[in-house]
């Protein structure tokens, strides 16, 4: 079963917290330990220092040089710290020892006795710690002066503090996961708050937005995110049904007219002249369907249509070819000039950028006077190399540049001049533009003609 999302933040968190704890409190038993060791060992040193210069060895014989010092009470008696002295021969014999010790002996370790250093061991059912020094009479080594300590209470000190530690160690990682569970719980409430709103938006309310509670978080910039997904949504589908109510207008009007023509045709006979009058305007309702079809399928397919090639192009060679077919086909005038006095080259799709020349000259000639130039020019300004199709026309207002663009926007002038057109060409043209990574821009002035302009990325 999968943990809830609160729950698996609560677990990480807790299982790095469980690491950084383990490594403190292992920290924390490891300088007690060495602490306290290290106390015991200087207080051992401190004792041996101090005997060494009382007890000698003179010919197998122990000497003090004073009998007193040997006789206190901490090496008579077992006390709450008690020191334990004992004196044996280069073979590690015993030789005398303080009466504390009873019974026992402490531990002889030779290879000890050059480095000073101690060691713990048992003595009987107690814990000591013990060093060993060497003794010499005149520079000749005669024995040995092995010291010990009680390690009892210092044992029961580090065993305490392990217990404790052991002992909080799981009730911290409980108390910190309940913590965080609770922590993370109330932090991700905004984000439940986000996944409550976004399930009651549906295609019917989907101009509601997210609210956002703190902007300048992650959680707000989710929101934002969120809003502005739901905001490209909503315009998405106003301009699928803009579309399709455009498209099925543009249908319906020439179909309507076929329809009607074919009903008077069948009312009753007609002439031969009437007929083919007839048919004539059957055709042309036929001959715009067909061209608004056509559109729409090409617009469909730039809108599917991703990853293009792009290959070098040299744009003046290329202007040249397209401005001279142009006006072979359509028989006006279209002059080409050239800014640039080098070879221009760009990276983009040939037949993409073609179809968008096509386009835009279509409209230059459709929407300019026929006694009029078309003039097309390219060249480099700030490093970025440019096309513009410029037209002596009607212009197009400030307030309808925006949507020139806009499948099937024609302005109410052009269609009440009866200018044939479908109101797709600059919709597809914006489409391969966008694909092709080339940046469009138009400026028109009312009865003074339009300046299309393509800034392409340089190869």
């Amino acid at each position: 079963m999968r943990l809830a999302y609160k729950e698996r933040i609560a677990t990480r968190l807790t299982l790095v917290t469980a690491m950084i704890i383990l490594v403190v409190f292992a920290v924390i038993y490891l300088v007690a330990n060495f602490t306290v060791i290290r106390n015991i060992d200087r207080e051992l040193g401190l004792e041996t220092d101090k005997h060494k210069d009382q007890i000698f060895l003179v010919n197998g014989e122990i000497r003090f040089l004073h009998k007193d010092e040997w006789q206190e009470m901490e090496h008579s008696q077992i006390q709450l710290n008690p020191i334990f002295i004992e004196i044996v021969d280069l073979q590690g014999k015993s030789m005398d020892r303080s009466p504390n010790l009873r019974e026992n002996h402490l531990s002889f370790s030779p290879e000890k006795s050059s480095k000073k250093e101690a060691w713990t061991l048992k003595l009987g059912e107690s814990e000591v710690r013990q060093m060993q020094i060497p003794l010499f009479t005149s520079s000749k080594h005669e024995g040995y002066l092995l010291l010990a300590k009680s390690f009892d209470d210092s044992r029961e000190l580090l065993d305490n503090l392990r217990n404790v530690l052991l002992i909080l160690y799981p009730v911290i990682l409980l108390s910190l996961y309940l913590s965080m569970r609770y922590l993370a719980g109330k932090s991700i409430q905004p984000i439940q708050q986000i996944i409550r709103k976004t399930n009651q938006i549906t295609q019917s309310n989907l101009n509601e937005r997210v609210p956002e509670a703190e902007p300048n978080d992650e959680i707000g910039q989710l929101t934002r995110s969120i809003n502005e997904l739901l905001q490209r949504l909503e315009a998405s589908l106003n301009r699928e049904k803009q579309f399709t109510s455009d498209a099925s207008h543009e249908l319906r009007t020439p179909l309507s007219v076929l329809r009607g023509t074919l009903e008077v045709l069948i009312r009753k006979p007609r002439t031969s002249e009437e007929y083919v009058e007839k048919i004539k305007t059957s055709l042309s309702s036929i001959d715009r369907m067909s061209a608004t079809i056509d559109q729409l399928l090409a617009l469909a397919r730039e809108e599917k249509g991703k990853n293009l090639v792009k290959e070098e192009l040299e744009l003046i060679t290329f202007l040249e070819e397209i401005v001279d077919q142009t006006s072979l086909e359509q028989g006006r005038k279209i002059t080409f000039q050239s800014q640039s006095g080098i070879p221009i080259y760009v990276k983009v799709n040939e037949k993409s950028l073609q179809m968008i020349l096509s386009n835009l000259l279509q409209n230059a000639i459709k929407y300019s006077k026929s006694d009029t130039d078309i003039l097309v020019k390219t060249g480099v300004e700030n490093k970025i190399p440019y096309i513009e199709v410029c037209d002596i026309g009607p212009g197009i207002s400030a307030a309808h540049l925006g949507k020139i663009f806009d499948p099937f926007f024609r302005e109410k002038e052009v269609v009440d001049q009866l200018i044939p057109g479908t109101g797709l060409g600059l919709a597809i043209v914006k489409k391969l533009a966008m694909e092709s990574e080339i940046k469009i821009s138009v400026t028109s002035e009312k009865e003074k003609g339009s300046t299309f302009r393509l800034d392409l990325p340089l190869s």
